[in-house]
């Protein structure tokens, strides 16, 4: 019998979690695989992706996981695949990924039998990386399971490792003037767990950016702050707002949809979407993003509205443009990071598709405390 989404798993699932996150782990790549990733303008990168699950109002089950591939430089959506889905493993903070990851592992399998051709170069996940408490977020772990460079991107501090948002790291965040500076995350244990990014010039909030696979902190932090519009970066930005209107148009027209219903797209010409408040955080979390409830379905009739939708605190109004890629420029930048470890560094694995265990990880995990993962 499957679980319900909100009953919290045994401990012993939970012990067979951290062990298999402890498995994962040890594969991760910190540094440059890629020669865009270490040409400071990243020529060579043309795709870049971004994935979000956005959930709605009073229902703990019912979600939608989208996927959206954007150009670079020019940030222009050029597909899109949203999918509603069924949620069988709860939230627990720190096991993020065995409740959303295997619905994204299939949205990038579903784009690679599909386009192979729009394939990401690089993905953007609303979430932390090595930025854990086990030094393995869900950006890790979509990256060693699509084999793909992939970039956390989180808009609170996870508190680890005697990392703490109290005053001194409030000092730090004033120092901040213009987008594209940046500061380490140094933890007790001496690791440089990311970084906190002021993602434009009028941003009042930093980004926490840490490695997830296949890529240096140091090319995270650059690529994160040439991918921001506004506060987040386009392909997040894009994934979430797609993603609720997706469900806005779904349920508003049809009824409840059953798991498994789709839109799919290339987009032939990108439109651009109306800007929207990417400040506010989806709701109160330890690990920054407790993928809080979405609101109304309707359409937002006003600034305010939209913001209650993302978690109901507004946070401030941020709409100004970017107004440009800079290399991080602030107090502890990220020039230095080169000779600094993250951690054990393993050679590359093998590329997308060659992997045995892409789906079966996550899924023999979650069956075994949650019955079968809906597709």
């Amino acid at each position: 019998m499957a679980q319900k989404a909100e009953e919290r798993p045994p401990e012993e699932t939970l012990s067979l979690w951290k062990r298999e996150q402890a498995r994962l782990k040890a594969r991760v790549v910190d540094r440059d695989t890629e020669a865009w990733q270490r040409d400071p303008a990243f020529s060579g990168l043309q795709r870049v992706g971004g994935v979000d699950v956005s959930f709605v109002k009073g229902d703990r089950v019912r979600a939608c996981a989208s996927l959206v591939v954007l150009s670079y430089p020019e940030l222009e959506v050029m597909y899109e695949d949203s999918r509603m889905v069924s949620l069988t493993a709860p939230y627990i903070s720190g096991f993020l990924a065995f409740r959303e990851v295997p619905f994204l592992v299939d949205l990038v399998q579903r784009l690679q039998e599909k386009e192979p051709d729009l394939i990401p170069q690089v993905l953007l996940v609303d979430g932390n990386g090595v930025l854990h408490h086990r030094g393995f977020g869900v950006a890790c772990h979509l990256g060693i399971l699509t084999e793909l460079p992939c970039i956390g991107v989180a808009k609170k501090l996870l508190q680890v490792d005697g990392l703490e948002n109290n005053a001194l790291h409030k000092e730090k965040i004033q120092l901040l003037k213009a987008g594209g500076d940046a500061f380490p995350l140094t933890g007790d244990s001496g690791a440089i767990l990311g970084m906190a990014l002021k993602s434009h010039d009028h941003s009042t909030k930093p980004l926490y950016v840490s490695v997830g696979h296949k890529m240096s902190l140091e090319a995270a932090v650059r690529l994160t702050h040439c991918c921001c519009k506004f506060r987040i970066p386009e392909p997040v930005r894009q994934a979430d707002v797609r993603s609720r209107e997706y469900i806005r148009r779904t349920l508003g027209h049809s009824g409840p949809p059953l798991p498994g219903q789709e839109r799919s797209q290339k987009v032939q010409r990108p439109k651009v979407c109306p800007k929207e408040d990417s400040e506010a955080p989806k709701g109160e979390d330890s690990e920054d993003h407790s993928r809080g409830l979405m609101t109304n379905l309707e359409a937002p009739q006003s600034g305010s509205q939209e913001q209650q939708s993302k978690g109901g605190q507004s946070g401030g109004t941020e709409h100004h443009e970017n107004s440009g890629c800079q290399p991080p420029t602030a107090p502890g930048t990220v020039s230095n990071l080169g000779s600094q470890s993250l951690g054990t560094r393993k050679p590359p694995p093998t590329a997308m598709g060659t992997t045995p265990d892409l789906k079966d990880t996550l899924t023999k995990t979650q069956q075994d405390a949650a019955g079968t993962v809906q597709p």
